[in-house]
């Protein structure tokens, strides 16, 4: 999740997943809220670098990993079911999203620290895909996608991996998440994608989950 600094406190505890906007507001007023060590007034801007304390009960955490279906949008659609309006009432979101026509591994959290480390551009939150396609692949794909592709809809991507699974199945390791990335790399080499199912992100996999289905997992940053 990207902050924008300075921000406002009460935006600041919302974003970072620990109190509802309204809640922070409530803990500002009754003083339990503390930046480098001094107590905050409604409308503090918090600075990057400011450490924030928020005294008081802990927030319990949620982390879960799911196995989004094919054709089950990520995000709010106007009169259409999604993970995010299927999840809601247990107070958790999507960190990120895989498109509608993509299935596989989406990661579920109340806690916006832990959303912002797996959506940085760090190797330790890799994302793995298997993708199947129409066309045969040909051997040279695995050394286009280590050089870092150049494409017209994104411009310069980062090195992937890539292994070769058989003729139309094909393993990719992201480190980057640009919108439809994986969609635009193979279009853009001529390749008509079947299926594409997210198996991993960074050590969490999709194992043994059915479309649907949830687990608890437990977050480590």
């Amino acid at each position: 999740m990207d902050i924008t600094y300075p921000i406002r406190i009460n935006k600041y505890l919302r974003d970072m997943g620990l109190a509802s906007r309204r809640e922070a507001d409530k803990l500002v007023e009754s003083g339990l809220v503390f930046i480098n060590g001094k107590r905050v007034e409604s409308g503090t801007m918090v600075a990057e670098k400011d450490k924030v304390l928020v005294k008081g009960q802990a927030k319990e955490y949620i982390y879960l990993a799911y196995y989004k279906p094919r054709d089950l949008p990520t995000q709010d659609l106007p009169g259409k079911t999604s993970v995010i309006t299927m999840f809601k009432d247990k107070g958790v979101y999507p960190i990120g999203r895989l498109d509608k026509s993509s299935e596989g591994l989406i990661l579920l959290t109340n806690d916006g620290r832990f959303a912002k480390e797996v959506l940085s551009n760090s190797g330790k939150w890799e994302k793995e895909y298997v993708v199947a396609v129409k066309e045969p692949l040909r051997v040279g794909v695995v050394n286009i996608f280590k050089a870092g592709m150049d494409t017209e809809a994104l411009g310069k991507l980062l090195p992937a991996k890539a292994r070769i699974i058989n003729n139309s199945r094909i393993q990719v390791i992201l480190n980057e998440g640009k919108r439809h990335q994986i969609r635009v790399m193979f279009s853009e080499l001529g390749y008509t994608i079947n299926s594409l199912k997210r198996v991993r992100i960074g050590d969490i996999k999709v194992g043994d989950l059915k479309p649907g289905e949830t687990r608890a997992i437990s977050a480590k940053f």
